[in-house]
């Protein structure tokens, strides 16, 4: 599993807060659009039920991908060490 690009329907989690919408870091979400040709993408958070309470433009740096299978080796980074 090689995947570094954000793609539509990529499930995320915030690692940031944004009390102006009430989302809050590790709140989960689901990339529905591209915006500015992969540089911004719109997250839409949802409740257990499916029902949409927040839609949110975001930057690449206020989210994760998050990844449901193993990695493999080639897709961890290498840790650097001093």
């Amino acid at each position: 599993m090689n995947k570094s690009r954000i793609e539509l329907l990529d499930v995320v989690a915030l690692t940031v807060d944004l009390p102006e919408y009430n989302l809050y870091r590790g709140q989960v979400g689901t990339v529905v659009e591209l915006l500015a040709d992969g540089a911004a993408f719109e997250v839409e958070f949802s409740d257990r039920s499916g029902r949409t309470y927040e839609s949110v433009g975001l930057r690449p740096e206020q989210f994760m991908v998050l990844h449901f299978e193993p990695a493999s080796p080639e897709s961890v980074p290498e840790m650097v060490t001093a």
